[in-house]
């Protein structure tokens, strides 16, 4: 009887020992990796940021920054798809890839439904209007009368073929008649540097990447895609102020983990990222950035996704993009 009972404590230990994340229901034990799809200095990257130090903080393990850019995000998300569902890999995601790409590659190489557990909402951003301040306009009607007088001659940057930064340039072509030309990079980051440089003239992005620049003059702001101003750029006018009506485009960045991952990990993950969100000082940067935090369940993210998902691939057959 002793024997037997020895053989089976020792069979318990063994499993404990083996799975001590399940059996001691502690979690996280080691450093959790969040997966960034864009270089550093993008959008993607500050939303990445945003709740690195707290989150490690409220963890009580190392939170890690892996920027993994490349192929328009595919790289990064396939990186995620493909990792261990056990909590300590996550993919903190852009819209633009995450309900664009599977809409213009054949074979992106992961499925944004079948592949990745959602995990948080973090930020939400309209897009904005920046241009290289040699350019000889100081409106978007300006800039509309200038690109018809001179077509062909201005381009514009975006984070990559199909990104919300293409689809946001193609829809102002038609919107208003124009031709500029497309000038995609491996994120926005990038774009960024050469705007500034003025090797582009135009980058509709995020506020996030460029607002500093505005506010310091090294670049101007033309107007903001959203239905009112932003704080941190009050003088900007919106599309419509600016004449462009139903001209209305959001990007977000939310968290997600390889599907199969245990549903409390994904549980504590949300309330720990939701309770950051809602600290004062990381409303306020996010703020700054012209950006907006926003609290979702797991599920509510996962309707989000899917509704997003249907409706980009509807914007995207409208306007004949390609990642060509």
């Amino acid at each position: 009887m002793k024997r037997r009972q020895l053989l089976n404590y020792g069979a318990a230990a063994l499993s404990v020992a083996c799975h001590p994340v399940f059996a001691q229901g502690k979690y996280p034990q080691r450093p959790v990796t969040l997966v960034v799809p864009t270089p550093p200095g993008g959008s993607t990257d500050f939303t990445a940021r945003l709740i690195v130090e707290p989150l490690t903080r409220a963890l009580g393990q190392p939170v890690i920054v892996d920027n993994r850019p490349g192929a328009s995000g595919n790289i990064g998300n396939q990186f995620v798809a493909r990792a261990k569902p056990d909590g300590y890999t996550l993919l903190v995601a852009y819209s633009g890839y995450q309900v664009g790409n599977p809409h213009l590659f054949k074979d992106a190489g992961w499925d944004p439904i079948k592949d990745f557990a959602p995990v948080a909402m973090v930020t939400r951003a309209p897009q904005v209007f920046a241009i290289h301040h040699a350019l000889p306009v100081n409106s978007l009607q300006e800039l509309i009368a200038y690109a018809k007088k001179n077509p062909g001659k201005l381009n514009y940057a975006s984070s990559g073929n199909g990104s919300i930064q293409h689809i946001a340039g193609e829809l102002f072509k038609q919107l208003t008649g124009t031709f500029i030309t497309h000038i995609p990079y491996r994120g926005s980051g990038p774009a960024v540097q050469d705007l500034l440089a003025g090797t582009v003239d135009l980058h509709i992005t995020t506020p996030a990447s460029v607002v500093s620049h505005i506010k310091s003059g090294r670049l101007r702001a033309l107007a903001v895609t959203s239905a009112k101003r932003l704080p941190s750029l009050p003088d900007v006018p919106t599309a419509a102020e600016a004449g462009l009506k139903g001209y209305d485009l959001d990007s977000w960045f939310a968290l997600y983990a390889p599907a199969g991952t245990p549903a409390a990990i994904v549980q504590q993950l949300n309330a720990e990222v939701n309770k950051i969100l809602q600290m004062p000082e990381v409303r306020k940067k996010a703020e700054d950035s012209g950006t907006s935090v926003e609290a979702f369940t797991p599920a509510q993210l996962g309707e989000f996704t899917r509704k997003e998902l249907d409706y980009w691939g509807g914007v995207i057959k409208s306007a004949k993009i390609t990642a060509d």
